[in-house]
């Protein structure tokens, strides 16, 4: 079933969801049922899978000599999707990536997709890989996430990149979108990031689901910052309780999001990090009852694979 229809069925009742890592390369599934089985209980309809593209790196050869290695770390999303579905029947929501892809390899893994009966993916343009600077499409690949909505949207209606295969099987996916209560980094200003995001609307995105964000004004003013410009789709905020001090200063640096100064101070005072665990799921309890006050559709919660403090955020909401 699609992410919209699900709202729709819920009939305003706020529905509870989260995303999950693949495992590191040579672990097997287990850890990941391991990671989903608590959280069960709240009956989750889906559960998105991050992608993570494959990595560089280089080994020094005997003649001095550099030698480039591809490195894929977290493998398997497709497999993953398809066993969420078969072992918990709740939808798997993929996430697909521009980077390290070329339209081809996308189409084919949108064939693989629908063959499976996955019905939403999220399309996302990626980060760069840690040797560059800035993002680089592959050869042949979709350079923005609007130009990847574009491809699966024209797989929606039978659009193939095989001129001779058009009009032939139409896939039906739900595509999801990110959205960024702060801008997204790269952005010049948030009016542009808004602008971009409509045109990824009107290329074919159904729903949005939002970085982390700790204030929920910014998520408010986010949301009505997106209906004035016209965009009307749902807007899913995600969530994220902190459990480590150090991550006071990797999450502003590596997402370039703000952190409230009473959150800040709570963290700094803390003993250790059980003292920081249960801040951050206070915190994420406080930011999930404004929200479903607020009539939010969906609460999503970025777990990363650890359900413990999840379980406890959502035993108090749902």
């Amino acid at each position: 079933m699609k992410v919209t229809e699900h709202i729709h069925n819920a009939n305003g009742k706020s529905l509870f969801s989260f995303e999950i890592l693949p495992p590191l390369k040579g672990q097997n599934i287990q850890s990941i049922f391991d990671g989903i089985d608590p959280l069960m209980e709240f009956n989750p309809p889906f559960i998105d899978v991050t992608y993570h593209r494959e990595e560089y790196e280089y080994k020094e050869l005997d003649n001095g000599l550099l030698q480039k290695k591809i490195v894929k770390k977290r493998p398997g999303t497709v497999g993953i999707c398809a066993a969420i579905q078969n072992k918990y029947n709740v939808d798997a929501i993929p996430h697909i990536l521009c980077g390290g892809f070329t339209k081809e390899d996308t189409e084919n893994l949108l064939i693989d997709l629908d063959f499976l009966g996955i019905d939403n993916v999220v399309a996302l343009r990626g980060d760069a890989v840690k040797s560059e600077i800035y993002f680089k499409p592959e050869k042949e690949g979709n350079k923005y996430a609007g130009e990847l909505v574009t491809q699966i949207s024209n797989l929606n209606n039978g659009f193939y990149l095989d001129s001779d295969l058009q009009n032939s099987t139409k896939t039906n996916f739900c595509i999801g979108v990110a959205g960024y209560p702060e801008k997204h980094m790269e952005a010049p200003s948030m009016d542009s990031d808004i602008h971009f995001l409509k045109q990824k609307i009107k290329n074919g995105a159904d729903y949005i689901i939002t970085q982390m964000f700790f204030d929920n004004q910014k998520f408010f003013d986010y949301v009505a910052k997106c209906r004035a410009a016209g965009i009307t789709v749902p807007i899913i905020p995600g969530l994220k309780p902190i459990v480590t001090k150090r991550q006071l200063n990797l999450i502003p640096h590596r997402f370039k999001v703000d952190l409230p100064d009473d959150l800040i101070n709570e963290i700094i005072k803390a003993k250790d990090n059980d003292g920081v665990r249960d801040i951050g799921i206070e915190w994420c309890i406080s930011q999930s009852k404004e929200l479903l006050k607020a009539g939010i559709p969906v609460l999503h919660y970025y777990s990363m694979g650890k359900s413990d403090n999840i379980k406890t955020i959502a035993k108090e909401i749902f």
